[in-house]
């Protein structure tokens, strides 16, 4: 993909030819997914830092996207930071003495259910085009960062620490040679880390630090404790004292500070507290005095901006945007903004009319102080939670979305790319599971968080709740992100979870129970914010529920079911009977989160899971396979990270039953061995927590969608064709993707440079065959009609392991619809298989 889209007919009029060696890692190689986006919904955007000597050059970090880098002030935004260990950004700083160098603290900051961890902080010093790791490795998350203009190799990092257990490496770190040494200069406990710094602009040695003690459960977020506190140095970090004066009585959560640029006395902050709020101090930060109530779900944002220029002007972020023109004693919301749900903001210290903010739906640009706003639908960091498919020509794909709802668009247009305007919304509030009738595109069920199911009809635009009655004193629980799955067999037949699991016969019109409670149903977890100085009731903590099913391709009825709180259960006669199966999982501790759990569609009894432990402070991997009904299962981790990643979906190929996928937090791993072992897919492929995968059936491609970087198409043609019997004959030459004649081969037109494009891969297919051995001279590939007409003709070597050369119609070879055969000629041997050529679908 690009931001201009200049496709030229010669480039696509050329084939590519390229070789891949034996073995399994080699055999990936060649393999090139694309990235579909989108960009119009944005994921949540964490940090933003800028070189305020020229704010045309700043950077952008995304919760889970990576980081990225504008040299025109936004104009163009390029990653620069997609390949580390991990991309999650906490926190980002630009030394303003030298813009070379550049500090990225991993691990968002915001402690919400579905953030992303870190591996500490990383350093570049050439703008970003190479980064070294600096350490604090276990922090996993970074609150803050500050580089000492005068002193550019001193630095201050903030780690905030495990989200989800205590750890040590915490407290606020300085380095005073680059990164090579730390010295941690304030530490309260191991349950307690650093959200929030705040440096004198005037003069660097006063400092203010906002100490965090929070601790989260997949059921429950407690926010704030006696570790909390806002901590005030006046010698450059050497010693810190803790801020009494005017802060208020009791435990104290998440605090935010600002200074105010043109007199640094003045300083402001949020404080969450019973009696929290909007605070204001004149002294520097030794005392304060409570100016409002003001301070908009704590946890989630806590971030006040102090107008650089007027002492009057403040600015509170959270779901709107907040100002205050009397110091902070009242406030009001923005006439208009770009989203909801800010994170980041930065105001020009210079020319108080220039803002950027970062918040669930990317970035947005203000020259007039806020009153209007130009938003910034070129970065690719759209975060997917699942995906769906449908069968039209080409096929459209479709998604959920962190904060952005459930929406859809086609693999492929007339114009020769998908952007951000082929994108169209289905259903609101937060997107998760989605599901389309492979038989109707126009039906599309998707939901939003607690189980708020519809159906969609995409035909007229209409949509209806589905939604499972309880009846009379009773009472449903549904997950955050509640699995919706249709039936292999009868796509009329919908399957929901709750802590129950539903079926309904009728597209969802009416619902029968088919289960009794497949959950713990443990009371203790079901009680969220209990303890927390705010508490968090937004459902996002609702426990003991179904988060996973699958029914057997092989057999009606045979149904998988997984949930939150580590229970598998099977049923083989549709619901009548259960199984909890999970005690025969051996490795895995007690009321792990079960991820997925995906039935074979080649033999009856066996089955895949995945747990995931992260929301228990455990980072190892856990993937299972059963060949009985999960009396036995058999771990297939070899080749896998062993800690420090966590698997969250697995899908066998859909023609090769060697072929396994798996999606983790930090990418995407193939098997061509049934999991013996697995190789990662890292050429063309960022660091990003890959959430779901499916295979589409037709096309053969694997659509990949990201917590992060979006939906992603990778052609995998060849793996499929790729059993362990075909890896011991001499040649396996695979069937080909259809081709479907898009047309509109020039790109988008006049668009200028800010439009961002996932390019067609169509017109043309790639021809994928396998070598048991390398061979001497080229093979020939020869493309004719049904008249014997040759119509293509490509050379290739042949190398050993897989290879691949792409045909793409051209020149004065007219293409129609229809049957093509191809034909790899190698020595004296020939294989045959064949692609067709169809018209799109209407409408596209």
């Amino acid at each position: 993909m690009s931001n201009r889209l200049r496709t030229s007919a010669v480039v696509l009029a050329a084939f590519v030819v390229s070789a891949l060696t034996w073995g399994q890692a080699e055999l990936l190689r060649g393999l090139a997914p694309r990235n579909l986006g989108s960009t119009a919904m944005a994921g949540r955007v964490s940090a933003i830092a800028v070189y305020e000597k020229e704010p045309r050059i700043f950077y952008v970090g995304s919760a889970s996207g990576g980081l990225f880098k504008t040299l025109n002030g936004g104009l163009t935004l390029t990653p620069v930071f997609e390949r580390e260990s991990s991309i999650s950004i906490g926190a980002v700083a630009v030394c303003q003495t030298n813009p070379d160098i550049v500090w990225v603290g991993t691990g968002e900051q915001t402690s919400r259910n579905s953030v992303a961890w870190g591996d500490g902080v990383y350093k570049s010093v050439d703008g970003g085009k190479t980064w070294a790791h600096m350490g604090l490795k276990d922090s996993r998350h970074i609150g803050d960062i500050y580089i000492n203009p005068s002193k550019p190799d001193e630095v201050f990092v903030g780690a905030l620490g495990h989200l989800w257990g205590p750890n040590a490496e915490r407290g606020l770190y300085r380095t005073s040679d680059g990164g090579k040494t730390w010295e941690r200069v304030l530490y309260v406990d191991d349950k307690t880390g650093v959200i929030d710094m705040a440096v004198d602009p005037k003069n660097p040695r006063n400092m203010l630090v906002a100490m965090w003690q929070r601790d989260r459960k997949p059921w429950t977020f407690i926010s704030g404790g006696p570790g909390s506190g806002l901590y005030r140095s006046t010698d450059g970090g050497k010693t810190f004292k803790k801020v009494t004066k005017g802060m208020p009585e009791g435990p104290i959560g998440r605090m935010g500070i600002d200074y105010f640029y043109a007199d640094p006395k003045v300083v402001i902050a949020t404080i969450e507290n019973k009696e929290g709020g909007f605070f204001r101090s004149t002294d520097g930060g030794e005392s304060w005095t409570r100016m409002s109530r003001e301070n908009p779900r704590p946890f989630y944002f806590s971030i006040p901006r102090q107008d650089p220029l007027d002492a009057n002007r403040v600015y509170v972020p959270g779901v709107q945007m907040r100002f205050s023109e009397d110091q902070g004693k009242t406030f009001r919301n923005f006439r208009t903004t770009v989203h909801v749900d800010h994170h980041a903001m930065w105001i020009d210290p210079t020319d108080n009319n220039h803002m950027i903010i970062g918040q669930d739906g990317g970035v947005g640009l203000s020259r007039d102080r806020g009153d209007t706003w130009q938003h910034l639908d070129h970065i690719p960091v759209s975060q997917f939670y699942a995906i769906a498919f449908d069968f039209r020509r080409p096929y459209y794909v479709y998604g959920g979305l962190q904060d952005n709802g459930t929406w859809g668009a086609p693999t492929q247009t007339p114009r020769g790319g998908v952007a951000f305007f082929d994108w169209f919304m289905i259903s609101g509030g937060d997107g998760f599971h989605v599901q389309v009738d492979p038989t109707d595109w126009a039906t599309v069920y998707s939901e939003s968080q607690g189980g708020a199911i519809g159906r969609s009809d995409l035909s007229d635009g209409s949509r209806r709740s589905i939604r499972p009655r309880a009846p009379q004193g009773e009472r449903y629980r549904f997950n955050w992100s509640s699995p919706i799955v249709l039936s292999p067999h009868n796509p009329r037949t919908v399957y929901f979870g709750g802590n129950k699991l539903f079926r309904s016969v009728n597209r969802g019109d009416t619902w029968d129970v088919i289960s009794p409670d497949l959950t713990t149903n443990d009371p203790d977890k079901q009680r969220p914010g209990e303890g927390s100085v705010t508490p968090e009731n937004t459902g996002a903590e609702r426990h003991c529920t179904i988060i996973t099913i699958s029914e057997s391709p092989m057999k009606p009825g045979l149904i998988w079911v997984g949930t939150d709180d580590g229970l598998v259960h099977v049923t083989k006669d549709g619901g009548v009977t259960w199984d909890n199966v999970v005690n025969n999982v051996h490795g895995v501790p007690q009321n792990t989160w079960c991820s997925r759990v995906t039935a074979s569609r080649y033999a009856e009894g066996r089955a895949y899971a995945t747990f995931d432990g992260h929301r228990m402070d455990d980072y190892n991997m856990y993937v299972y396979v059963t060949e009985d009904y999960g009396q036995t299962w058999t771990k297939i981790t070899n080749g896998l990270p062993q800690v420090g990643d966590c698997a969250y979906v697995i899908k066998e190929g859909v023609n090769n039953p060697d072929l396994l996928y798996l999606g983790t937090e930090m990418g995407l791993h193939i098997s061509l061995d049934k999991g013996t072992s697995w190789t990662k897919l890292t050429e063309g492929f960022p660091t990003v927590a890959v959430h779901d995968l499916d295979v589409h059936p037709r096309e053969l491609d694997l659509v990949i969608g990201t917590h992060g970087r979006g939906i992603w198409i990778l052609d995998v043609n060849g793996l499929e064709a790729l059993s362990q019997e075909k890896l011991n004959e001499d040649v396996t030459l695979a069937k080909p993707q259809d081709i479907v004649l898009m047309g509109g081969l020039t790109g988008m037109g006049f668009e200028g440079d800010a439009l961002w494009v996932s390019r067609n891969s169509q017109p043309g297919t790639r021809i994928w065959f396998y070598s048991k051995e390398a061979k001497e001279g080229n093979a020939r590939i020869t493309i004719t009609n049904a008249g014997g007409e040759t119509v293509g003709s490509l050379t290739a070597n042949v190398e050993k392991g897989m290879n691949v050369a792409v045909w793409t119609p051209r020149g004065r070879t007219r293409i129609v619809p229809g049957d093509y055969r191809v034909t790899l000629q190698i020595g004296e041997s020939s294989y045959t298989t064949s692609v067709k050529v169809h018209l799109p679908d209407k409408p596209y």
